[in-house]
């Protein structure tokens, strides 16, 4: 059919000699071939590897209780009266309840070693896995990482004969590959969805060691915890959130990266915890202004703006000031690229690090401690990543500690003290009421602000309870006003 449309349809080009059109049909005939090379790269069906991978994606179903308030004063009565047992079961009743909810895993070892998400599973009393073929079982926690949100479960499957699948290697995806999404949506029951990589490596402000594959895969409330596979059948990644204003999806969904994911479920498993490498600095971004004024050609790496005089670093020559260019051979691109990099790196390896220090390049050896080790012995602490900095991933924005390098980075006065914002999600709830870099918080509610910690413990606090979002004062150019944030909704 196409060779014929290039036949003349008029009587004023029939004379076109034959070396005219053989250039023409080559070239039409090369547009034919390319589209259908292109073509055949996309499978016709998925159906193969579903009927393959579907038996390894399981249900998560959890029971938690719920305080719902504070005990209610009740009416003293005297011991055996007959309202005595009444009210004392009322109180009992507004106290707490039972709250169920569902979510996706996936069985990576024909044992029962279950993946999912550690929101899945937060602070639940029961934990039911259950397989396509509805068969039930209970489920015991191996392990589980607030950190990067991924948590391990243990069933015993008896006779009952498991499908498992394996881990890949997400550093290999390129945008544009397509993907698969198995999951539980909305409880009802095995769902695929397919799509394409949208972006890697992103950044959504859920911690310290966000490294997301984005994808248009439809992913909604319940595919939390399932996993992404290539078309080879790898798990390259393990559903966790979306962007939505409604709860639905929109096709902006993120997978936790395959390598972060295996390497934490390797540890889990083996220890019951994670095993994090420690340098012990703290850091900021290098901004072009920055570079400018340190004599760095680009605005790369990571700033030590101080030191844990008990850690690794301090031990191995490095100084606030230093900008980390390279660890461990890996190029430090951004700020948060070396709290990921450190916490990959095995405990007690001797790290040759890269510094750009007064404006030639050096190195120092470093051996690495370990983050969990630290944290418990109080030398760091709890909770705070080594960035200085708090996330509120459910907000969309990143928090610090004003001091007067962080006020110069950002262009506020040198004594500007209190809690100031350093990072916004785009697309995120903070994105949407106008909150920018630079914001000076001032007051959570009616309370002031002390400083980054006790603000990321009231928000946190509040979305335990349920509170639809968090009311803040915020200082920006001399003059104030209060926003609204509402809390985005965590896919289950």
């Amino acid at each position: 059919m196409l060779l014929r449309m290039l036949r003349p349809t008029h009587n004023s080009v029939a004379h076109v000699g034959k070396s005219y059109m053989r250039p023409v049909v080559m070239a039409f005939a090369i547009i034919f071939i390319s589209t259908n090379l292109f073509a055949s790269e996309r499978p016709d069906s998925f159906a193969d590897q579903v009927e393959k991978l579907s038996p390894a994606v399981v249900n998560i179903s959890t029971t938690t209780i719920v305080n719902d308030g504070q005990a209610m004063d009740m009416p003293q009565f005297p011991p055996g009266s007959p309202f005595e047992e009444f009210f004392k079961n009322f109180g009992d009743n507004n106290r707490q309840r039972k709250a169920q909810s569902l979510g996706s895993g996936f069985i990576i070892d024909d044992d029962g070693i279950v993946v999912t998400n550690y929101h899945v599973i937060e602070n639940a009393e029961e934990i039911r896995v259950v397989l396509a073929d509805e068969t039930s079982f209970t489920a015991e926690v191996l392990g589980q990482d607030q950190k990067t949100d991924i948590a391990v479960l243990k069933i015993d499957p008896g006779d009952t004969k498991l499908t498992a699948v394996s881990f890949g290697n997400s550093d290999e995806l390129r945008v544009g590959d397509w993907v698969l999404a198995i999951g539980n949506p909305f409880g009802l029951g095995g769902t695929v969805t397919a799509g394409i990589v949208s972006a890697r490596g992103r950044d959504i402000g859920n911690g310290p060691y966000d490294d997301f594959i984005q994808t248009d895969a439809s992913i909604n409330r319940g595919n939390s915890g399932g996993p992404l596979f290539n078309t080879d059948g790898d798990v390259i990644g393990i559903n966790t959130a979306i962007y939505s204003q409604s709860g639905g999806s929109v096709g902006i969904g993120f997978a936790i990266s395959s390598n972060l994911a295996e390497r934490v479920a390797e540890q889990l498993i083996e220890f019951g915890q994670t095993r994090r490498g420690w340098l012990g600095v703290y850091i900021q971004e290098v901004t072009p202004d920055i570079a400018e004024s340190l004599g760095l050609d680009d605005a790369i790496g990571a700033l030590i703006s101080s030191v844990n005089e008990d850690g690794p670093a301090a031990k191995g020559g490095i100084q606030p000031g230093d900008v980390i260019v390279k660890f461990d051979g890996k190029l430090i691109e951004k700020m948060r690229d070396l709290p990921r990099i450190v916490a990959e790196t095995d405990i007690g390896a001797k790290v040759i690090v890269e510094l750009f220090r007064q404006g030639k390049r050096e190195t120092v050896t470093v051996t690495l401690g370990e983050l969990e080790k630290a944290e418990l012995a109080g030398v760091i602490d709890n909770g705070r990543n080594q960035s200085n900095d708090f996330s509120f991933g459910s907000l969309g924005f990143t928090v610090a500690n004003l001091n007067a390098a962080l006020a110069e980075e950002l262009g506020l006065d040198s004594d500007t003290k209190g809690v100031v914002v350093r990072e916004v999600v785009p697309g995120s709830p903070a994105a949407d009421k106008g909150l920018t870099v630079g914001d000076i918080l001032r007051r959570y509610g009616q309370r002031p602000i002390d400083d980054a910690a006790s603000l990321a413990k009231d928000i946190e606090e509040a979305e335990t309870a349920g509170r639809s979002g968090v009311l803040l004062l915020i200082e920006r150019e001399g003059r104030e006003r209060f926003i609204q944030i509402s809390f985005a909704k965590k896919q289950n």
